[in-house]
């Protein structure tokens, strides 16, 4: 497969779009670009101000986020932790390095988000903690979730890597969990091209989860003056992003307006200009309910078929574009089975799999290319109707 730049129109491809060089530059001649320097400490308060939670932390990645998550909840093998099967890797990796057990959750056929209506079966006395992903930045319902978790005293981390800023009822993703993870990788809407940030929505879990980031020493507390030494005091590990990045992601960051105005004119001219072709194909456009507010992360397309999906891929690879399909399910990965995972468990992921297509998508996309993008799609037909 030729690398994906080679593509006219490529999947992703990131942007500047302020000050991230001059920024960086700052930071090298500023003489700190190791963690925890003024950048990070920029994006952690214009984070904390505009979601509104008691604390944010960077992170190298929206994995390590997960991964600080679960030691913060204190897993251990025999744990339980109910994620869905249609997710990245890095949802349920997190937790099985703790030992825990993932229980997978099928998805609801419309917004392809964890389906509430299955989780109160899957939960038992092991369970530790519920995953809800907000997958292409549309909510999982959550007040259902919320009030399940409440009854059975069970925490939820949101993994938000697709939703910064997207809300579900007015209330911003990733301020319902116990934590929130979010994900600054170059294919998200805003990008340092490696990174992930911590949301601490329990002000009684900002300490450990310093200590934690912080190699399991106490170095946070004493940079503040608190202690006159710092020692190790816990478990740990590096999750502390270079500041180099944090200045590149703050850059995106104060522009943040700028971009999701951009993404959602992007977002609003595939659902325009694709929605008569999808009628006449049996083709299903993304569906976000009336209380939730996307975050304009991408925009995908259900074909009748596999056969379609793989056709139109070809299609457009023969036009110059660049179009993938997503995740594959998680339970009939080779580690999903060891887990006791099997076909027939999760019938809505397995099918949704299959028939997923993601379009061109990203913050410089423009007018003409989307148009080349929707005219190469119409000219294709769908040979078969579910």
């Amino acid at each position: 497969m030729k690398p994906i730049y080679d593509y006219q129109i490529p999947f992703n491809r990131p942007t500047i779009v302020g000050k991230e060089l001059y920024y960086i530059s700052q930071t090298i001649l500023g003489g700190h670009s190791s963690g925890d320097g003024e950048y990070t400490k920029k994006c952690h308060r214009l984070l904390e101000q505009r979601l509104g939670v008691p604390k944010v932390l960077l992170t190298t990645s929206c994995t390590h986020a997960l991964e600080m998550a679960a030691l913060l909840l204190d897993i251990q093998p025999g744990n339980e932790v109910i994620i869905p099967s249609f997710t990245f890797v890095s949802t349920v990796n997190a937790f099985v390095l703790r030992g825990a057990k993932p229980v997978f959750i099928d998805i609801r056929p419309d917004t392809l988000n964890m389906d509430e209506a299955h989780l109160e079966r899957l939960i038992s006395p092991k369970t530790r903690a519920i995953v809800p992903v907000h997958y292409a930045g549309v909510a999982c319902e959550m007040d259902a979730i919320g009030s399940l978790a409440s009854r059975y005293n069970i925490p939820i981390v949101e993994d938000n890597a697709h939703g910064l800023l997207g809300k579900y009822k007015g209330r911003f993703l990733g301020t319902f969990g116990t934590f929130a993870t979010q994900s600054f990788h170059e294919t998200k809407n805003v990008t340092c091209g490696e990174g992930g940030a911590l949301v601490i929505n329990d002000p009684s879990c900002i300490e450990k989860a310093e200590i934690i980031r912080e190699k399991g020493t106490n170095r946070s507390r004493f940079f503040r003056g608190q202690v006159d030494k710092y020692t190790w005091v816990d478990q740990g590990s590096s999750y502390l992003p270079s500041d180099i990045l944090a200045a590149f992601l703050y850059a995106q960051l104060e522009a943040i307006d700028e971009i999701q105005f951009k993404r959602q004119q992007i977002w609003d001219r595939y659902y325009e200009n694709l929605n008569k072709w999808a009628g006449e194909n049996n083709v299903r456009l993304p569906i976000v309910p009336a209380d939730c507010e996307q975050s304009f992360h991408m925009f995908y397309i259900l074909l009748p078929s596999l056969e379609d999906r793989q056709n139109l891929i070809e299609h457009l690879k023969a036009r110059q574009i660049l179009s993938v399909f997503h995740y594959l399910p998680l339970h009939l990965s080779d580690m999903g089975k060891r887990y006791g995972g099997k076909q027939g468990d999760c019938p809505v992921t397995e099918d949704v799999s299959d028939r997923l297509l993601r379009l061109p998508f990203y913050n410089d996309l423009s007018e003409a290319e989307q148009e080349e993008v929707v005219d190469a799609i119409c000219e294709f037909q769908v040979k078969s109707h579910r």
